[in-house]
């Protein structure tokens, strides 16, 4: 009788103990700095003392092991062993999807590109350059007439030639010309701007008759400035015309000032070269040239350097086409370029075969140097897919292209770490978040299904708190266990909502205190809301 009441005691327990929530914490971080594992051994300390449990760990280095030498690893063996000292499990993250500016610095042609068709050029002294026959036109560029403008907002206001903007206190602050633009061609778009203790996000939107903006990168506008000159590049994809956008859609505060607006059609800017984005330049009656032998090699060699590998600029002067055909010659030129989203955010192209080797690269470099329990794919905010040949040649939508990724990615885990857990961000499986029919940034098609790739032992972390409720159903009726992602940097005690939430829905696991600014002040306030 004492036996079974002692079993009894030992399976409530274990139960009890499996039902222990997790706790974890975020933590991007560069390994190879010294001062940083200090940090980090500060942390886990704190961590531990908090009650957590888990870290889920980011270092762009991971997507380069190979370049680095023997302190770097030397930092990771003092991590594992901090980490073993407090008794916190290190998720280290692999597979950059979405966010891929590390892994695409082992080879910058693989970056996703959009497709440009047939650029007309004309020959002059050697060199092959764009015909400005049909360059769109901003009649003039200068912000001095209203009349050369489509539309103003009231609190756009115009002098000595330039438009001025000045405490607008939450309203819209924009100017725009409607302009007419050839389908599939690359547009170069250059202002000036001054600002004077501005706050607030300035833009420059590129927009057609429906859907999103066809560019989505930050001018890096600083508070106060003189006069200096941002660029934006968008491909005019299938439209004839665009409502192009000089404004702030945000609150501000100070004065910022517009001018000379430039717009200019441009060829060959950041353009891999890669089997999936192929070159070809034919003459204006359509008969091919070769490469080498009727013009010089063509390369964009500052595409995906500046300012190091892997990181792709807005615009830079671009590369020109020499060839020795008699001036007046005229050309056709297509080819692919690629699209950064925001602070320089690139994506790789999942369906080239050299993507998928360096993914399995990395998996089996990263679990040689863990050994870890499980890794976190990173599968995340998909701005730019499914517009270069190679994806194209697949037949597949967007949403079939990240499942088949996701699947793929899932068993390489499965082969280099057996039996171990596999995580995954919600937002690009979830109808309720990003995995939309139409509309997300820079994706050709419909991203939904895109859920149907995950198995149901992939573990989610959900982070979207507006559609809490109908995301936590949705992966729970699946199968799937989570981790809730909460914080942001906001109130430490917002993950009550989610806790609420999820009091009725099965398999969550723990939640996630996610910094993205290395901001822990509130690790104790965010672990003591989630008891």
């Amino acid at each position: 009788m004492h036996r079974i009441f002692a079993l009894f005691i030992i399976l409530a327990a274990t139960a009890l103990g499996a039902e222990k929530r997790e706790l974890w914490l975020y933590k991007s971080t560069n390994l190879l700095v010294e001062k940083n594992v200090d940090e980090l051994a500060t942390l886990l300390e704190r961590s531990r003392a908090t009650g957590y449990t888990h870290m889920l760990l980011t270092d762009s280095k991971f997507s380069r092991l190979g370049e680095l030498d023997a302190r770097y690893f030397k930092n990771v063996a003092r991590v594992k062993e901090l980490a073993a000292k407090h008794q916190i499990e290190v998720v280290p993250a692999v597979f950059p999807i979405g966010y891929s500016n590390a892994i695409l610095s082992q080879d910058v042609n693989l970056v996703e590109a959009l497709p440009v068709k047939d650029v007309p050029l004309v020959v002059n002294g050697g060199v092959a350059s764009v015909a400005d026959a049909a360059a769109p036109s901003l009649r003039g560029g200068t912000f001095d007439d209203a009349k050369k403008w489509s539309f103003k907002d009231e609190n756009v206001v115009f002098e000595n030639g330039t438009a001025r903007v000045t405490d607008t206190k939450g309203e819209k602050a924009r100017i725009s010309a409607r302009i007419t633009v050839t389908p599939w061609r690359q547009y170069h778009v250059s202002v000036r701007i001054k600002t004077d203790k501005f706050r607030g996000q300035p833009e420059i939107k590129a927009l057609p008759e429906s859907g999103p903006s066809l560019c989505h990168d930050y001018l890096g506008v600083k508070p106060t400035q003189d006069w200096t000159t941002h660029h934006i590049v968008f491909n005019s994809q299938e439209n004839t015309a665009v409502s192009l956008y000089f404004g702030m859609w945000d609150s501000q505060s100070g004065s910022l000032w517009w001018d000379d607006a430039k717009i200019e059609e441009v060829a060959f800017l950041n353009m891999p070269r890669r089997e999936g984005c192929p070159l070809v330049i034919t003459t204006a009656d359509g008969k091919p040239l070769v490469e080498g032998r009727d013009f010089e090699p063509l390369r964009d060699p500052l595409m995906g350097t500046q300012p190091y590998a892997g990181e792709y600029d807005v615009f830079h002067t671009p590369p020109v086409l020499r060839t020795k055909l008699p001036d007046g010659t005229k050309l056709l030129a297509s080819y692919y370029h690629c699209a950064t989203v925001h602070a320089g955010q690139a994506m790789i192209c999942p369906s080239e075969p050299k993507t998928v080797a360096l993914l399995r690269d990395q998996a089996k470099a990263m679990h040689k140097l863990w050994g870890a329990k499980g890794y976190m794919m990173s599968h995340d905010e998909i701005r730019v897919l499914n517009h270069c040949a190679a994806c194209r040649a697949r037949n597949l939508t967007p949403g079939q292209i990240i499942a088949d990724n996701v699947k793929l990615c899932t068993a390489i885990l499965r082969e280099v770490n057996p039996g171990g857990r596999i995580y995954v961000w919600s937002d690009m499986f979830d109808p309720n978040h990003n995995a939309v029919a139409k509309g997300y940034y820079l994706v050709r098609g419909p991203l939904t299904g895109s859920w149907e790739g995950l198995e149901k032992e992939v573990i989610i972390l959900p982070w979207y708190i507006e559609e809490r409720a109908e995301s936590l159903r949705f992966f729970a009726e699946r199968g799937h266990r989570q981790v809730i992602a909460g914080y942001y940097d906001s109130k430490p005690e917002r993950i009550k909502e989610w806790l609420a939430t999820a009091e009725k829905i099965p398999g969550i696991l723990g939640v996630m205190y996610t910094t993205w600014v290395n901001k822990y002040a509130d690790l104790e306030a965010f672990a003591k809301a989630a008891e």
